[in-house]
């Protein structure tokens, strides 16, 4: 079995690492470079860069605040937010991301998908999916949580993974920031879905949340904030948990 990835999410405003609850309320949460440099020494697989009010501006990424973060890690380093284009992506991988994430870009303009995928690599390319459940659906909103849309979690997975993305970055709107645990139902149906590594996100408060999440969601990874940036749990006491309950990570 392949190792369990835990990844460290920098949610970026303005230069500064926010943290917020359900997309909303953000505050904020320290410097991404620091915040990059200290979780690299402290044992995480992967860090995630979200500039998230890029697309809602009409913006890049911040090229800046990338290259930054880049030069004081040793670990991939993935970068979403304001990605609209094949320029956009390659102005991210040139500041330093080793994998680009798209969101809403990924809804409105599928092909881009494959474009990517085809100069840098499946493995380069992730679609991320915010979704909310409404009537028993679980509903795919882009635009940094703003807007509803008719498609649906699973099926969008299924062809994202067709046209070529090597992830898939999903997010539980309902349980961001709440620290109440991953959505494991949602996470389980698009894991069970699709071929590629789905990565967690949303709503962890407590290290059993990612045992749970790699268990009964099927997880290939798991990424969270909060519980990191303000240092209330070491990434080693997290994997030294997970390896404890049989549950593969890189030491």
């Amino acid at each position: 079995m392949l190792s369990k990835r835990i990844i460290a999410c920098l949610d970026v405003r303005n230069g500064e690492v926010v943290k917020g609850v359900h997309f909303e309320g953000l505050r904020n949460a320290g410097d991404p470079a620091e915040l990059a440099a200290r979780y690299n020494e402290e044992g995480i697989d992967e860090v995630v860069i979200l500039d998230v009010t890029a697309t809602l501006e009409n913006r890049r990424a911040l090229a800046e605040t990338v290259g930054a973060v880049a030069k004081r890690i040793f670990i991939p380093l993935t970068v979403g937010g304001g990605i609209r284009s094949e320029d956009d992506a390659a102005a991210a991988v040139e500041a330093g991301a080793d994998k680009v994430s798209l969101n809403t870009a990924a809804l409105t303009n599928p092909r881009l998908i494959a474009t990517l995928a085809a100069r840098y690599g499946s493995q380069a390319v992730i679609v991320a999916i915010d979704a909310k459940w409404v009537d028993g659906r679980a509903i795919v909103y882009v635009r940094s949580g703003q807007h509803g849309t008719e498609r649906e979690a699973v099926e969008w997975a299924r062809e994202a993974a067709d046209r070529g993305a090597g992830e898939i970055l999903l997010t539980s709107i309902d349980r961001d920031g709440t620290r109440q645990g991953f959505d494991c139902a949602l996470t389980a149906a698009v894991s069970n879905a699709v071929d590629i590594p789905v990565i967690a996100s949303g709503g962890a408060g407590t290290l059993d949340h990612f045992s749970e999440v790699f268990i009964d969601g099927c997880a290939d990874a798991a990424l969270a904030a909060s519980i990191f940036h303000f240092s209330e749990h070491s990434v080693r006491t997290l994997k030294e948990l997970l390896r404890g309950r049989g549950i593969p990570v890189r030491l």
